[in-house]
């Protein structure tokens, strides 16, 4: 340790010395290593931004979609009702704890400018779970909603729009007009899904049936959504897939991943690019480096022969002027995460690369400590040339010099 801890204070000593040599190279160290830590932290949020879309719109990794969809009447067919029952007992068996199951529908609701047709999604409560639901207001559905005398819906902000904003504490109230009339309850507010959207909510199941909504539209049949652990996904889709097809005969049975990791990782490619491009700004800034201490060596070769005459090993020359590189890299790194860190946590920074999440990931300590040790190593990599001319310098050509 004390031979280390010379070695570093004689570099640091001598980096002073030759400060206005190495400071441009640093500086360019320092940029290129907040260039490549901010390019890891950015693209490391822009995969949880785009990740959490994809989860929004096709589950968590892994989420099993059952779609079941009626083929022609026949004696032994299932219908409506029966396809649910089968669903359920398949929910039960199998010990699913998030399954939802979906069904498309349309349904009337009075608005205070009339009545409108309302794109409806007849869900369990743990689809919110499953498609990470974002609701800007009120909550997403419990448990005990299904047990409501008023049925619960979650709206759009089209819908909330349509129904004259209201409270959603003092005056929640909107009218279905089904089968079963019935005053819903909104419970929660979510944005709309693109700009242009109509008035769109959702329904439990046992809600729906209640005011007699029912079946799908669209020629759309009945889904059922389940969040699996990724190791037994392809397992359960040949399970369930043979379960089902016996139990609905005559019916076509489709059990597939459906979330964005189901052909492996969709980022992979974008990962290779960015680690390619900050590859290269890191290799500019230590051929930046490695010009200035060679010509800083050619400009001591009096002084490195000198160190020689008093005895000086050709293992302390190498390691004193390679140190050079490494502690002055070492700080530039380290001022280079810092500047990343600054940058990529900015909040206006955050909000365009990731507009979709709510809570925003910490810095990747990963992308610290990859520009960090990148920024050792190029000073390792940059000194071991300029060191390894160092100690080829003879005392009688300093002499001379």
């Amino acid at each position: 340790m004390t031979a280390l801890i010379s070695a570093m204070v004689e570099a640091w000593s001598e980096l002073r010395i030759h400060k206005t040599r190495v400071l441009l190279a640093l500086i360019g160290v320092t940029l290129s290593v907040a260039v490549l830590t901010t390019v890891v932290g950015v693209g490391n949020l822009a995969r949880e931004g785009i990740r959490l879309d994809s989860e929004r719109n096709g589950g968590r990794e892994a989420t099993l979609t059952v779609s079941i969809q009626q083929g022609q009447p026949s004696d032994d067919a299932a219908d409506a009702a029966r396809t649910t029952q089968i669903l359920d007992a398949t929910i039960e068996r199998y010990a699913f704890t998030h399954a939802s199951r979906l069904s498309h529908a349309q349904a009337r609701f009075q608005f205070p400018a009339g009545v409108q047709n309302v794109e409806l999604q007849v869900v369990d409560p743990p689809y919110g779970t499953i498609h990470r639901v974002d609701v800007s207001q009120g909550a997403w559905f419990a448990a005990d909603d299904a047990d409501r005398l008023a049925p619960a819906v979650v709206v759009n902000e089209a819908f909330y729009q349509a129904a004259g904003r209201p409270n959603l504490v003092t005056k929640p109230q909107v009218s279905v007009l089904e089968t079963n009339p019935a005053t819903a309850v909104m419970i929660g507010v979510m944005p709309n899904a693109y700009p242009e959207a109509g008035p769109q909510a959702f329904m439990l199941t046992e809600a729906a049936a209640a005011v007699g909504i029912g079946g799908s539209y669209q020629g759309m049949g009945q889904e059922l959504w389940i969040w699996v652990p990724t190791g037994m996904a392809e397992e359960l889709v040949a399970v369930l897939t043979s379960d089902l097809t016996q139990q609905l005969p005559g019916a076509y049975v489709g059990v597939y991943r459906s979330d964005y990791a189901a052909y492996g990782d969709p980022f992979g490619m974008v990962q290779i690019m960015v680690s390619g491009i900050a590859a290269l700004i890191l290799l500019l800034g230590a051929v930046g480096l490695l010009n200035i201490s060679m010509v800083t060596v050619r400009y001591r070769v009096r002084e490195i022969g000198i160190r020689r005459s008093f005895g000086a090993t050709s293992g302390r020359i190498f390691t004193g002027v390679m140190m050079e590189s490494v502690v002055g890299t070492t700080v530039a790194g380290a001022l280079g995460v810092m500047l990343a860190v600054a940058i990529v946590k900015n909040p206006f920074v955050e909000s365009k690369v990731a507009p979709g999440l709510d809570a925003y990931p910490a810095f990747p300590l990963e992308a610290a400590l990859l520009g960090l040790g990148a920024a050792v190593v190029v000073g390792a990599l940059a000194g071991a040339i300029p060191a390894l001319v160092a100690i080829r310098v003879k005392v009688i050509d300093a002499i001379r010099f």
